[in-house]
């Protein structure tokens, strides 16, 4: 089989379907429809709808057809060639165009690596690869800061009609791509061993992420905070260290929930109400501001990731009386009541003793007025 000599055109056509990721047959209906263009601004007359342009694809020669009549004007080949070289090339911008967003749709929902090219007011334009993504302002971290050639990884929101077609939406607020960090960074997470059953974010400050296995042997907690903290350090670099993260083991009940999500506070006694979804707890005193947060962030974050209301108390703990720990007042009580109790051992002895005083008193007295006679009866006889 002879080998086929392809043209400078037909070599120029497929450079310019590879470079531009589109189909050869595209390129070819954008170059008929470019060819009819420049016939119709010549021929303004005529009714364009009722004419055809024919194209041989390895010689690059092209034909106007009129109900199936050659009528390409003499010359034509070149005219055609100058007249429609901007059509072509904004139609195959155009076509390239919807092909990288068709490629960019089946990615929504996941992360890529992004660049800042630059700052279009409020919004901030991130090179994500073969297209640019917009950040609007509700999808930033406020705490944040941006500058330029800064590379990040964000989350494909969405894609949407902007000002100018369709625009690609990215984010670095949502809670997909808190999700896609964990499956990037964590195996099991993206093998599905280990499943994130709810995440909730305060983009920039605090995250909670409930995490769950059903499979023996696996530890859910563990293997996303990975061997000494190694895994999800690498997430929370990701947001330059703003943002802290959480992660506590999904529970079916209720009770055990709100105690998980009520972490770092330990030490909590839940009780639930399923009608009104609400949680009263108690916590001990030292534990209460961890348990609330600052600002009530703890608190907000787990009430959000239980669907519980939650209601917080404190409770008094109760302190052993240690003698080397007791406060001046309770040591002062404590020889107070020594003192009263050696009083009333001192009473109690004297009582005992008061029946034999007088016994010892009167044979003393009975005995000095015996020797007082005898002295005075000596005294008479001298």
């Amino acid at each position: 089989m002879p080998a086929i000599q392809r043209s400078e055109f037909a070599l120029a056509l497929n450079q310019v379907a590879a470079e531009r990721g589109v189909d050869i047959s595209v390129v070819l209906d954008t170059v008929k429809a470019a060819i009819l263009a420049a016939y119709r601004k010549d021929h303004a007359d005529v009714e364009i709808e009722e004419y055809t342009a024919e194209l041989n694809s390895n010689t690059g020669e092209a034909k106007i057809l009129h109900n199936g009549e050659d009528v390409t004007p003499p010359g034509f080949g070149r005219i055609a060639a100058q007249t429609a070289k901007q059509i072509i090339l904004q139609k195959i911008r155009e076509k390239e165009k919807e092909a990288i967003l068709t490629d960019y749709k089946d990615r929504i929902g996941t992360i890529v690596n992004g660049m800042v090219l630059r700052f279009a007011g409020p919004n901030i334009i991130i090179d994500i690869g073969k297209a640019e993504g917009v950040m609007p302002p509700h999808e930033q971290i406020q705490n944040e800061k941006y500058n330029l050639n800064q590379r990040f990884s964000v989350y494909i929101q969405e894609i949407k009609p902007g000002t100018r077609g369709d625009e690609i939406i990215v984010s670095r607020a949502s809670n997909g791509l808190l999700e896609g960090l964990f499956k990037r960074e964590v195996p099991e997470v993206a093998a599905g061993s280990v499943e994130i059953r709810a995440i909730v974010r305060e983009p920039g400050n605090r995250a909670k992420v409930a995490v769950y296995s059903n499979q023996s042997g696996i530890d859910p907690v563990g293997s996303c905070v990975g061997q000494k903290g190694v895994r999800v350090q690498a997430i929370i670099q990701e947001f330059n260290g703003l943002e802290k993260i959480d992660i506590i083991q999904w529970q079916d009940q209720p009770i055990l929930y709100v105690e998980q999500a009520l972490s770092p506070a330990k030490h909590v006694t839940v009780k639930v109400n399923e009608e009104e979804k609400t949680a009263h707890v108690v916590v001990p005193q030292d534990e209460l501001s961890l348990a609330i947060g600052k600002d009530g962030q703890n608190v907000r974050l787990a009430s959000r990731l239980t669907g519980y209301r939650i209601e917080i108390e404190g409770m008094e703990t109760e302190m052993t009386h240690d003698p080397l720990t007791m406060t001046n007042e309770e040591t002062e009580t404590k020889i107070d009541n020594g003192e009263v109790k050696m009083e009333n051992t001192e009473e109690s002895e004297e009582e005992k003793m008061t029946p034999e005083e007088p016994t010892v008193n009167n044979k003393a007295e009975t005995k000095n007025e015996s020797e007082d006679n005898k002295a005075e009866e000596h005294v008479t006889e001298a």
